[in-house]
């Protein structure tokens, strides 16, 4: 089973769901492909805090990098960079900032000079074509994660912690049955827990 996993590196809650994803992948028959979409996009449009708006201003950055990594180098580096991202974003507490970028990418490998692309508004098109893909299946009251499998896309689930082993499975059959019912478009309550990285 093919699945489609849209993230934004800035987003803690993605983060959690991807590395749920990453053990589903371990304990169920599914294979998930890397895409981006952009909260700073997202929110372009939106009445948001300064605070806020000056982190969306940072998150075009990863978003941008990955865009143009995946553009020279294909997609079996979208993973790796988004796993370097996320570790230092979320994990180690790194501020989005040019050395985290240069960083990230020595971590991947990939040409140090990537890390001007951050700032590049020229590859603004190709994030919003990749975030698009995505996002138009859900519509507009959602943020990342978004996941599309088998002709239904959904966003979330947001969790916290990520569950491990068949615990992680037993989430995907739970979330899978859901999403495939047509008629089927919310299930939520109030967070009690902020993200926790274990």
């Amino acid at each position: 089973m093919q699945a489609d996993f849209w993230f934004d590196p800035a987003c803690p809650w993605a983060w959690l769901t991807s590395r749920w994803i990453l053990e589903v992948e371990q304990v169920r028959d599914v294979q998930v492909s890397w895409q981006i979409m952009s909260l700073a996009y997202l929110n372009s449009n939106k009445e948001v805090s300064e605070q806020y708006k000056a982190k969306l201003l940072a998150a075009w950055g990863p978003v941008r990098i990955i865009c143009a990594a995946k553009a020279a180098h294909g997609d079996s580096v979208v993973l790796p960079l988004y796993n370097a991202y996320g570790d230092l974003i979320h994990l180690q507490k790194n501020e989005i900032s040019v050395e985290l970028h240069e960083l990230v990418l020595a971590q991947v490998g990939l040409p140090a000079e990537l890390a001007a692309v951050a700032t590049d508004m020229a590859w603004d098109e190709a994030v919003k074509l990749s975030h698009h893909a995505g996002m138009d299946q859900v519509g507009n009251d959602v943020g990342t994660p978004v996941i599309a499998v088998a002709g239904a896309a959904f966003f979330g689930p947001v969790i916290s912690p990520a569950p491990k082993g068949e615990a992680a499975g037993k989430l995907w059959d739970g979330v899978l049955a859901c999403a495939q019912y047509p008629g089927f478009f919310e299930l939520k309550r109030s967070r009690t827990v902020g993200p926790i990285f274990d």
